[in-house]
């Protein structure tokens, strides 16, 4: 079969500078996503040239060089005119940067904090323009929730209200589910979801009326079973739910809903910041928790898991501006993503969690997060665990949310 002869040399290098240029205009994310599909094009080009016809290499490279820009190229973006969001959780972390990047956008920016004399609030207000409001909120209390309502409904009469982005979250404990206390577990519903539920449900009418945007963001945690984050993660998993339900029942109403769910960064949040905070924590569990499970565990257990924890935080990824981004993206791109997974290695996450056996699902979470050395009652040269022994009683510790917003 007679071969078309190939562009060689000077050619290509006139086509691949067309085609960069064209690329640029696409509005591309530059960076080494860019430079990975080129990389990739180029070794397609080489066996195209070594396998097809000319016409069949040339509609793969097309293909290749159209499904590229799909995927590289920046969605189209709403101007930002009047737009108002509300935020809530801006004492620290990511509540906090998107505030100030979205006041930088031009957004009135409604800010919730857990205090407002906070250094946080404080930082908000000293760098951010008039068009930034601040509102104490407590997610726990409904006269809170029911106080940033009529706020938001008066400082958007005007302007009509076009987000609210649900980043405020909780979680005080680190332990496995069965040394956890109810009481953790109602507190991480109560901030986790039904605050953001009842925040959520308040604001509908503003949305509906604006066909807006509803941006929360999730955890990974509520996705896979990680180690030691029981609590947390079942209501972060709740509250995943509820904005698919929500996704579906407003589609005909034009407000879409978007999960943002971030790998493991360093949010700044005074929980994570200080290891004081976490050293106390560690004390009350073992302080509270029923004899029983005291021996059975052991107290070095305890001690073994909250030690891996604080060093998978000293390993976070400072740099938040990617979740931001996917903030931003949210609340602005004409076709939002229903989801967004921000953060280092997540891909490699999900593709072990929904691809590969349970076993080797575990051992890599134990791997990336904690790893749970064994209980003292399992161990060799202990006795055996006594079969049906006694229940003790649950010890409601009162642990009261330290950082709900």
């Amino acid at each position: 079969m007679e071969r078309w002869p190939w562009p060689s040399g000077g050619a290509w290098l006139l086509v691949a500078a067309r085609a960069l240029l064209q690329l640029l205009r696409a509005d591309l994310r530059l960076g080494r996503p860019l430079l990975a599909a080129l990389a990739l094009l180029a070794a397609l080009d080489w066996l195209c040239q070594r396998l097809l016809p000319p016409l069949a290499a040339l509609a793969v490279l097309a293909a290749a060089g159209w499904i590229a820009l799909s995927c590289l190229a920046r969605p189209p973006r709403l101007p930002v005119a009047t737009r108002a969001v509300l935020i809530t959780g801006c004492d620290s972390g990511f509540g906090k940067e998107a505030a100030k990047k979205l006041d930088a956008m031009g957004f009135t920016v409604l800010a919730t904090v857990l205090d407002l004399e906070s250094p946080g609030a404080l930082e908000l207000r000293a760098c951010c323009s008039p068009n930034l409001r601040l509102l104490q909120m407590d997610l726990t209390k409904p006269a809170d929730i029911s106080h940033a309502l009529e706020f938001t409904k008066a400082h958007t009469t005007s302007t009509g209200l076009w987000g609210l982005v649900n980043n405020a979250g909780f979680n005080d404990v680190v332990a496995d589910a069965e040394l956890s206390p109810v009481a953790t577990f109602r507190s991480c519903m109560e901030v986790n979801f039904f605050g953001a539920l009842q925040l959520t449900k308040g604001l509908l009418p503003l949305l509906r009326r604006s066909r807006g945007r509803i941006v929360t963001v999730g955890s990974p945690a509520g996705d896979m079973p990680y180690p030691c984050l029981g609590a947390y993660g079942t209501s972060k998993a709740a509250l995943v739910l509820l904005m698919d339900t929500f996704n579906c029942e407003l589609l005909p109403w034009g407000v879409k809903v978007s999960v943002i769910q971030p790998g493991c960064f360093k949010t700044g949040e005074e929980s994570v910041r200080k290891l004081d905070h976490w050293e106390r924590r560690k004390q009350l569990l073992l302080a509270n928790l029923p004899q029983e499970l005291l021996q059975a565990y052991g107290e070095d257990y305890i001690e073994h898991l909250y030690g891996q924890f604080l060093h998978s935080l000293r390993l976070a990824m400072p740099d938040l501006s990617p979740v931001v981004d996917a903030i931003i993206d949210a609340l602005l791109a004409a076709q939002p993503r229903r989801r967004y997974y921000p953060g280092r290695g997540l891909g490699l996450m999900y593709f072990i969690h929904y691809y590969l056996p349970e076993s080797l699902r575990r051992r890599f979470l134990q791997a990336f997060f904690i790893s749970p050395c064994l209980p003292r009652a399992l161990q060799p040269g202990q006795p055996s665990p006594t079969q049906g022994a006694v229940q003790g009683p649950d010890s409601n510790l009162g642990l009261s949310p330290t950082g709900a917003h």
